[in-house]
């Protein structure tokens, strides 16, 4: 058990109300709760944020600047310097708080619809969001008084990974990875019940593994929480000793129902290529896929070990615009359970074979 700090996050729902009507909007996940009356006041790009005076207004955000969800202030993985310059100049604002119109971004938000765009505990304005098109009737008080209520909670506690070892052989570890946590509001059925399922049944299946190298099951805590602080804790406890992981295997959003199940490779020596060509090729329901950052083997990737991705096809080819993971949709009825089998057998040959 490898604990980390973290806190939850208490959503009591969010009104606003402009020249005596009602608005639509959410509270944005991790934000502080307000209570605020004020003039609103509007920003669709990072010049007019720069330019406008917002001290005790309530800023709308819409348009270009809303286009995909800002990456949190402290992640380190992926944060481009316009995300980072807009927090600043948000936080330099004086605003009292925040609204945020936003359409869709499969890609960065998964398929909710409006999106967050702001997700980060440690960002202290308060924000709520709302879709694109009560954005643009919004729009319309600009400069007049409204009124923002959000129930919003910070919970502090503590998190866990949860990490078993099979074998001794430290100097050489395979890492099989699957994140444990869903984003708030989903079931999270397959971003990623179907891979810690596939993590548990392998477990089973390796229990007389005898192999020469070290087998690291990690079930990580945060994956879909806007810090990542499991995979930052297993990073900080295993910061000189990434050169000694052979492989990582990370199962995210495997065992959908429709097309088949991917198996992506990135930076693979050929003869471990050819050893997972030869698995693929005796898995009827197991195809080669294209390559995708969005999930934690990128965090072994950036560390120089090789990895293997496992996810559904269909969700890889339509990572863009899909609209489930993150989600009610995320379901058990959208699970093939047969394939959380197959995906496990197939891992449980593949690492004896390596």
């Amino acid at each position: 058990m490898q604990k980390f700090d973290a806190f939850d996050w208490e959503d009591g729902g969010a009104t606003l109300k402009a020249n005596s009507e009602k608005y639509e909007v959410f509270v944005s996940p991790y934000s502080l709760g307000c209570s605020e009356k004020a003039e609103l006041e509007a920003a669709s790009n990072i010049k007019e944020l720069e330019n406008d005076n917002f001290d005790n207004k309530i800023l709308l955000l819409y348009g270009d600047i809303t286009k995909e969800q800002l990456m949190p202030k402290n992640f380190i993985f992926y944060n481009p310097e316009e995300h980072q310059k807009i927090i600043s100049l948000l936080e330099k604002s004086g605003a009292k708080a925040i609204i945020t119109a936003t359409d869709r971004n499969a890609a960065l938000a998964g398929g909710v619809y409006p999106f967050p765009l702001i997700e980060d505990g440690d960002f202290d304005i308060p924000s709520v969001y709302m879709t694109a098109e009560n954005g643009r009737k919004l729009l319309a008080q600009k400069g007049k008084e409204v009124s923002l209520k959000s129930n919003s909670k910070r919970i502090a506690g503590p998190g866990y990974n949860v990490i078993g070892f099979k074998g001794k052989n430290t100097s050489q570890r395979i890492v099989i990875t699957a994140h444990i946590d869903a984003k708030k509001g989903s079931p999270g059925a397959i971003d990623n019940a179907t891979g810690v399922a596939v993590l548990l049944i392998l477990a089973e299946l390796l229990k007389d593994y005898d192999g020469n190298k070290l087998i690291e099951l990690v079930a990580f805590n945060g994956e879909d929480y806007y810090s990542v602080p499991g995979q930052m804790a297993y990073i900080k406890s295993k910061q000189n000793n990434f050169d000694n992981i052979f492989l990582n295997i990370n199962i995210d959003g495997a065992a959908y129902k429709i097309g088949g199940t991917s198996f992506s490779s990135f930076d693979l020596a050929c003869l471990l290529e050819k050893k997972l060509d030869d698995l693929i090729k005796s898995y009827p329901g197991i195809v080669r896929g294209s390559k995708w950052a969005q999930g934690d083997h990128s965090i072994f990737i950036q560390y120089g070990v090789p990895a293997v991705a496992i996810s559904s096809e269909w969700f890889i080819d339509n990572i863009d615009s899909q609209q489930i993971t993150h989600t009610k949709k995320d379901n058990l009825e959208i699970v093939d359970v047969t394939k959380i089998i197959e995906i496990a057998e197939a891992l449980n040959q593949f690492v004896r074979k390596i």
